[in-house]
């Protein structure tokens, strides 16, 4: 069965099934190509995180948003994240 969107003032989130931690995290980066491929584990972060497949309200782009339980993450994210 499909899940839920979360609604949240920024955005509206559909969960990736892979997730392994289905939160929306303090710290956040939203990537705008909605189908480039996102291979978090393979960054060997510290903490927690998770992926959605995101409608950002304020400017009606699609994309995905990783989320993060540590901003050291998400600062590792986005200097080592380049999609193809």
């Amino acid at each position: 069965m499909a899940q839920q969107a979360l609604h949240t003032d920024d955005y509206t989130l559909y969960p990736s099934p892979q997730n392994l931690h289905r939160e929306i995290f303090l710290y956040q980066a939203f990537v705008l190509q909605p189908y480039a491929l996102i291979d978090l584990p393979s960054l060997r972060l510290q903490g927690r995180y998770s992926l959605f497949a995101a409608y950002r309200k304020a400017d009606g782009k699609m994309g995905q948003l990783v989320t993060f339980e540590l901003d050291v993450d998400r600062l590792r994210f986005e200097r080592e994240f380049v999609p193809d």
